[in-house]
């Protein structure tokens, strides 16, 4: 299976080259990527809160890196690869090419690495098949809660089977928003503090979960009005973009790096769409 997109990040004018055969590979991808994460979830559910191997990585002070999540991501990639022998992956923890024109499957086997080495059940697996720089299918399994997100592009996002919608607020005035920070967050990169205190001076509820993954979900089921994070990668948004864009809600970039589209954005902003206007003014004003 190698399903080919067209046009711009999760639209949903993208075209492939077949339009029966495309949803027939579309629904094995899903299949492929659900069966994936359930399994690292049950293994890290096994796991968590249990004494582990823990390393510090080179990125910063709580850049951390569990057994696990190796074991996780050696887990992903066997399945997967056990219906697709030759697949290809970027991975946080193994890596893999940032050149994603072919099929690639794009793992973040714990999003909340701090939180699951610290026994905070805030953490999920988060997989997706994107093609041409383009998610084709996303999935975030939340063991702690039991809740597995799942999108299709084209075919909606679900909670447990039930399909989502992003939140119809109007405005920040009654928004509640969610925002992360990187590792070098004392180096105030993009002025991520400064965005942060101009929300906040607004009097605007912001919340810090520690996982842009579950951000996302949670934008996608309309828990959250709007997230804004710099310095991701594509292992951290891939699957949760997908999911906001099919719950109706809004990607964008809020810097100037988007040449190779939202997922090598430096600053991304995921809204309802209401109140994707009213952030983006704070957001360059900070």
């Amino acid at each position: 299976m190698k399903p080919t997109t067209n046009g711009c990040f999760g639209g949903r004018n993208s075209q492939m080259e077949n339009g029966a055969q495309a949803s027939s590979e579309l629904r094995q991808l899903l299949e492929i990527a659900t069966e994936a994460a359930n399994s690292a979830a049950r293994l890290l559910s096994a796991r968590f809160g249990t004494d582990m191997d823990v390393r510090l990585k080179p990125g910063g002070a709580h850049d951390l890196v569990t057994e696990m999540d190796l074991a996780s991501e050696k887990l992903i990639q066997e399945v997967v690869r056990g219906y697709l022998p030759d697949a290809k992956f970027l991975g946080e923890e193994t890596g893999g090419d940032h050149d994603l024109t072919e099929l690639t499957w794009v793992v973040d086997p714990i999003d909340g690495t701090v939180n699951y080495a610290h026994g905070i059940p805030i953490w999920c697996v988060s997989i997706a098949a994107v093609a041409n720089n383009q998610p084709l299918v996303g999935v975030i399994a939340n063991p702690n809660v039991g809740e597995l997100f799942t999108a299709a592009q084209g075919g909606g996002a679900f909670l447990n089977g039930n399909q989502l919608r992003v939140t119809e607020t109007p405005g920040l005035a009654g928004s509640v928003l969610v925002t992360g920070f990187p590792y070098n967050v004392a180096e105030n990169p993009f002025g991520c503090i400064d965005s942060f205190t101009a929300f906040v001076r607004r009097g605007i509820p912001v919340r810090r979960l520690g996982s842009a993954a579950l951000d996302l979900a949670y934008v996608a089921a309309g828990r959250f009005d709007g997230f804004w994070e710099v310095k991701l990668n594509e292992w951290d948004i891939a699957a949760g973009a997908l999911m906001v864009h099919e719950a109706g809600g809004r990607i964008s970039s809020y810097g100037p790096n988007n040449a190779q589209g939202l997922l090598a954005t430096d600053r991304m902003l995921a809204t309802n769409g209401k109140v994707e206007a009213e952030m983006l003014a704070v957001l360059r004003q900070a």
